[in-house]
């Protein structure tokens, strides 16, 4: 059974820097694709970013330039490393696998099979 255990949330000032993880277990945990998602209170869930399993990387344009996603296979780990914060980005950020059940890597909802419970992220100005 697939697991996904995020953490490395928490606070930080606008301009600051946080590393989120997420270790994941169980057959095929990290799939082909990744991603990181996030929703924050009253607002829809909104994709992140998404990796492939040889590391290519896909963005929305709100994080390009201050986000970058990662992944280490051995260690079962997938990262996302948030420079350059703002108090737009404070939301839950979660991350999701599709599970070895490959349905592209673009940044759908829809793709992910498996999900974490998430880790919130908190920006003052």
């Amino acid at each position: 059974q697939v697991q996904l255990v995020e953490s490395g949330g928490g606070s930080a000032q606008a301009g600051g820097s946080l590393r989120l993880s997420c270790k994941h277990s169980g057959d095929y945990s990290g799939g082909f694709c990744m991603a990181w998602f996030r929703q924050a209170p009253g607002k829809e869930r909104e994709g992140v970013a998404t990796i492939e399993f040889d590391g290519s990387p896909h963005y929305v344009d709100y994080v390009k330039g201050r986000f970058t996603i990662s992944r280490d296979n051995d260690k079962n780990t997938l990262y996302l490393q948030m420079n350059s914060l703002k108090p737009e980005d404070t939301a839950m950020y979660y991350c999701a696998s599709d599970g070895g059940n490959w349905r592209g890597c673009d940044i759908r909802a829809s793709i992910f099979g498996y999900w974490g419970q998430g880790t919130q992220v908190t920006v003052s100005s």
